[in-house]
């Protein structure tokens, strides 16, 4: 963008211009916290509650960096784990447990509104098939899926399940 410095602009001045926009984007530790506010004022405390929750983990998250900013892959990073955490807890809740498998599965419904848009099963596919071409691999093996998986992992992570990944390449394999 522009780069070089600004003057007349108070405190401002000798900020770069992405350093300045910065300032006035909204981060995902305010949209989250814009939102809590708006399920505080509606009184849904479900939601409230998930929404402090993933607040909780995306300042967490900052404050281990030593107060500098999450960038938006870290934020997201954050966010997917809270997704991964949940369903976890969901799989491995006991079936008598209904209270607790019902709060998970809202919260699995609420928190992917924060995570950045998944690839579906056709996207990860071309994503996969355009690798193959990549590597000039014309009928890939399974002794090539360390190879494959090198040069595919960078370019879904944090866009796809790594499971799910793996298993379409397995189905790829001959």
């Amino acid at each position: 963008m522009f780069g070089g410095l600004y003057y007349g602009w108070g405190e401002y001045q000798n900020e770069s211009f992405e350093q300045w926009e910065a300032l006035f984007v909204k981060n995902k530790i305010e949209l989250v916290r814009e939102e809590m506010i708006v399920a505080m004022k509606q009184h849904d405390n479900m939601r409230k509650n998930t929404l402090s929750m993933l607040l909780q983990a995306l300042q967490k998250a900052e404050k281990d960096k030593i107060g500098i900013s999450l960038t938006d892959a870290e934020a997201d990073a954050v966010v997917m784990k809270e997704i991964k955490q949940t369903q976890e807890t969901l799989d491995s809740c006991p079936a008598d447990r209904t209270d607790v498998i019902e709060e998970c599965k809202q919260r699995i419904a609420i928190l992917p509104e924060f995570a950045p848009k998944q690839l579906d099963k056709e996207e990860i596919e071309t994503v996969i098939r355009e690798v193959f071409e990549e590597i000039g691999v014309e009928s890939p093996t399974k002794r090539e899926k360390g190879k494959i998986m090198k040069v595919l992992m960078p370019k879904v992570k944090g866009k796809a399940d790594g499971k799910l990944v793996n298993q379409i390449l397995d189905s790829l394999l001959s």
